[in-house]
């Protein structure tokens, strides 16, 4: 199996190859025995990228993430506050208990159970360091443990993209994730959502249902999974493995779950409550429209209209799946539906972006798409700090409503710009650049269906129709 190499095949790579000596030449080896593997040099990578975006932490770590310095500088997290503020410094467990005065924990309870972890460790460093600065030591311990998640990502992506291990790179090097990796906990399903992906390439599907429940645990993005996997495994004629899928997702999402709906049902429930009664927020279009004068719309009328658009989206994306002359590549399929969900969406964080990455190297790997759609993103994460620094305060020098919601419209427009090339792919398979992949040895291979498919990679198409061609 010839592998494509970006520094012969992409011209952005091509181009940047100068710095490392020039891409690598055709007849070039990597010589027997070499402990530098694809996958060892992403590691690297991914480890110099996350370090990175650690240093960029740093101003905020130094005064204790102040205000307005942590927008000023864009250093942001939700992570130290939370120590205390949840309950974790006093020793409270999430879901079960509540600090007198506090607040229950608004995340799904995976996310809950890995900050609970975090939390041990930190306070038994603060028993061996007196006069430990808890709040930081939580930061650092998190840090710590969500890289893994991260490296997760990277190796299930080049695994999942066997003859293209190189575009794991762009998961690593993304601006997007140097920037957003440690707003948040989200890495924990991006890098599970990630293994998931992986194992049903390889056709384990029970295997991969237990990660994607898991998944789902730890945010509700990836259950949108099933939605494309269904039409496409209902086209396929393959429906026993998306059964199996779906059985163990909800299994396993059931068994991390339940036991705390049992016990402490409010507890449990606070996340999806939060998420149904909270209204127009930052960075949706539906906040823009009201920064530039568009009445408010109220939070009950606000969940129908954000779920209408997107099943809109959802029928739209299901008829590409159903009526393109061939069957569109799955991870095409996810980008679009979990980027439907963030543009209706009530809300977009800025590390939500993290969701889409892995996606975007699936369904569409060409650095230069690639990194337009990311200048958008890091445009809109600059565009929010600046904003909320001056946010209520008289006379501040942070962003103009008016500008922040100019950038918020940047930010989905180049989403919708990036789905945009995604459908063009599908209804134009010609076009696809990864069923028209060219290997290291110059290999044209136009018979390549589904790398991340799994069963469905290779299987017949029950509803092929004449492809289209683009016009001379």
């Amino acid at each position: 199996m010839s592998r494509v190499i970006p520094s012969l095949t992409d011209p952005v790579v091509l181009a940047g190859s100068a710095i490392s000596g020039g891409p690598l030449g055709r007849f070039a080896r990597v010589p027997a025995g070499s402990w530098w593997t694809p996958l060892r040099i992403l590691i690297v990578m991914a480890a110099g990228a996350y370090a990175l975006g650690f240093l960029l932490d740093v101003p905020c770590a130094m005064n204790g993430w102040a205000s307005p310095e942590r927008y000023e500088h864009l250093c942001y997290s939700d992570i130290p506050p939370l120590f205390s503020a949840r309950g974790f410094a006093d020793g409270f467990f999430p879901y079960l208990q509540m600090a007198p005065g506090g607040e229950p924990l608004e995340y799904p309870v995976l996310i809950g159970l890995f900050m609970q972890v975090t939390a041990w460790v930190t306070r038994g460093i603060g028993l061996a360091v007196p006069d430990l600065n808890s709040s930081l030591a939580f930061f650092g311990v998190n840090v710590v443990m969500l890289y893994p998640f991260l490296l997760l990502a990277v190796w299930a992506t080049s695994r999942t993209m066997r003859r293209r291990p190189w575009d794991a790179a762009m998961i690593a090097l993304a601006p997007s994730m140097i920037l957003a990796a440690t707003i948040n906990w989200d890495l924990i399903a991006v890098g599970l959502a990630a293994a998931a992906i992986a194992l049903w390439a390889r056709a384990y599907p029970v295997a991969a249902g237990v990660l994607l429940g898991l998944a789902v645990a730890a945010k509700f993005y990836p259950v949108l999974f099933l939605g494309p996997l269904l039409i496409l495994c209902l086209r396929a004629g393959r429906m026993r493995a998306w059964w199996r899928l779906a059985a163990a997702t909800v299994f396993t999402w059931l068994v991390i779950n339940l036991p705390f709906a049992l016990v402490n049902f409010d507890g449990w429930f606070r996340f999806y409550d939060f998420s149904s009664t909270r209204g127009q927020d930052f960075g949706s279009i539906w906040y823009a429209a009201y920064l530039w004068g568009a009445p408010s719309i109220p939070p009950d009328l606000l969940n129908y209209v954000a779920t209408g658009a997107f099943l809109i989206l959802c029928g739209a994306i299901a008829a590409l799946i159903w009526f393109t002359p061939r069957r569109p590549r799955l991870g095409a399929m996810l980008f679009l539906v979990v980027a439907a969900f963030v543009v209706t969406n009530k809300v977009y964080s800025p590390q939500f972006v993290l969701w889409l990455i892995p996606l975007a190297v699936l369904a569409r790997p060409v650095w230069r798409d690639f990194l337009v759609w990311q200048a958008g993103q890091v445009a809109y994460f600059i565009a929010i700090w600046w904003y909320l620094a001056g946010l209520g305060i008289d006379d501040a020098k942070g962003m103009t409503p008016e500008w922040y919601a100019f950038f918020v419209c940047v930010q989905v427009g180049v989403t919708v710009w990036f789905s945009a090339l995604i459908v063009r792919d599908a209804i134009y398979p010609e076009l696809d650049p990864i069923r028209h992949e060219v290997s290291s040895a110059g290999e044209s291979s136009k018979d390549i269906d589904d790398p991340a498919g799994g069963v469905l990679d290779g299987a017949p198409d029950r509803y092929r129709r004449q492809p289209r061609t683009l016009a001379p």
